[in-house]
C-alpha cells in the first residue's frame, strides 16, 4: 500500500538531528562509475484501482531528467509479495538506480519492506537509530500517546523501522543493506540495498523531500557526460512533419541523436533533438528549424536548457 511512513504531523518537532555524512557513504557502484540509468517501481493496491493519483513518478522522471540519469522504466504493480520480489530483482539487475514508492507504513498490507528483503536475500530487524529519531522527533502530545499505547498499537509503530538488515556475508552484494537519514528533521530514513534500490514512503510531500535529500548521496553523472537537447517549436500538425521526422531520425540514428516530437497544446509541436554532439545537434537543430518552419524554444544540457523564444 502507498501509504506514508508516517503522518506530517508525526515527521516534525522542535528537534532536529544530524543526516548521515554522505563522505561516510561510499559510492555503491564503484570507483570512478556512475549513474546512467533508473528505474521507478510504485508499489500499491490503491494506485492500481484509481484510489490515489500517483505524482511521484513524474517527480521522480523530472529529477532523473534535471541530472542527466536516462530513466528507462515505470512501473506499478500491486502489494503482493511475489511480484515485488519479482519487479525489484529484474530492476536491479538492469538499472544502476531503481526507487520503490509506496508500502512502507505500519498497516497489515505495508509489505513493502519484508517483500524486498526476501528479494535481496535479508533478515528484518529493527534499526536501533531509526527507533530514536521516531521518539526523539514526535511532539509532546504524540510522546505521551505513546506511552499510554497498547502492545499491538507499538508493534504496529515499530514496524516502520523494521528493515532488511545486513547479514554479514562481506563481498556479496545481495546482503549489503544501508539505512541513509538524508533529514535532519525527518526520521524516515532512505534504506539502500544492494547499492542501487533505495526504498522511499509514497506520500508526495515525503517521497519529494527524502529523493532530494538524497542527492549528495548518489554517484551522479558529470556535467561533461549529460546530453544536449535542442528543442524547436513549429505550428505544423504532427502528421504534417512526420516524414521528415523519420527520414531524419533513420539518418542519424548512428550518430546517437534522438529525435522526438510532442503535440503541444493541441497547436502545433515541439521537436526534440538530443545528443553529446553540440556542434552537430546545433547543425541539425537549424535544418529542422527550416524544414518545419519553426524556432528554437530552448537548448542546453539536459536539466540546465535556456529559453530562447516564448512560444
Amino acid at each position: 500500500m502507498s501509504s506514508p511512513a508516517a503522518s506530517p504531523s508525526q515527521q516534525s518537532s522542535s528537534v532536529k538531528l544530524k543526516p548521515t555524512d554522505p563522505s561516510s557513504v561510499p559510492s555503491p557502484l564503484g570507483e570512478g562509475k556512475f549513474i546512467k540509468t533508473a528505474g521507478c517501481l510504485i508499489i500499491g493496491d490503491e494506485v492500481l484501482n484509481g484510489k490515489t493519483k500517483d505524482t511521484n513518478s513524474n517527480f521522480f522522471a523530472q529529477f532523473c531528467f534535471d541530472l542527466g540519469i536516462e530513466l528507462k522504466r515505470i512501473e506499478v504493480i500491486a502489494d503482493d509479495e511475489d511480484e515485488i520480489v519479482e519487479a525489484a530483482r529484474r530492476m536491479t539487475e538492469k538499472y544502476d538506480f531503481v526507487v520503490t514508492s509506496g508500502g512502507i507504513g505500519p498497516t497489515h498490507d505495508d509489505i513493502t519492506y519484508a517483500s524486498l528483503a526476501k528479494a535481496f536475500n535479508l533478515p528484518l530487524q529493527h534499526d536501533p537509530e531509526t527507533l530514536r529519531r521516531m521518539w526523539e522527533l514526535s511532539p509532546p502530545e504524540r510522546k505521551e500517546q505513546l506511552k499510554n499505547a497498547t502492545p499491538a498499537q507499538k508493534e504496529a509503530r515499530e514496524r516502520m523501522a523494521l528493515f532488511p538488515t545486513n547479514t554479514g556475508k562481506a563481498g556479496k552484494e545481495e546482503s549489503k543493506s544501508e539505512v541513509i537519514f538524508v533529514e535532519g528533521d525527518k526520521w524516515v530514513p532512505v534504506v539502500r540495498l544492494g547499492g542501487k534500490l533505495c526504498i522511499f514512503p509514497g506520500i508526495p510531500s515525503l517521497f519529494q523531500q527524502l529523493l532530494l535529500g538524497l542527492t549528495p548521496y548518489l554517484p551522479l553523472p558529470p556535467a561533461s557526460s549529460k546530453p544536449f537537447r535542442h528543442l524547436i517549436y513549429t505550428s505544423k500538425p504532427e502528421s504534417v512533419i512526420a516524414p521528415y521526422l523519420t527520414e531524419l531520425q533513420a539518418r542519424v540514428k548512428k550518430e546517437g541523436i534522438r529525435i522526438g516530437s510532442y503535440p503541444y497544446l493541441y497547436s502545433g509541436v515541439h521537436v526534440s533533438l538530443i545528443g553529446h554532439d553540440i556542434d552537430r545537434v546545433r547543425e541539425l537543430g537549424q535544418e529542422v528549424v527550416k524544414e518545419v518552419d519553426g524556432k528554437v524554444v530552448s537548448e542546453g544540457k539536459l536539466g540546465n536548457e535556456s529559453e530562447k523564444a516564448k512560444v
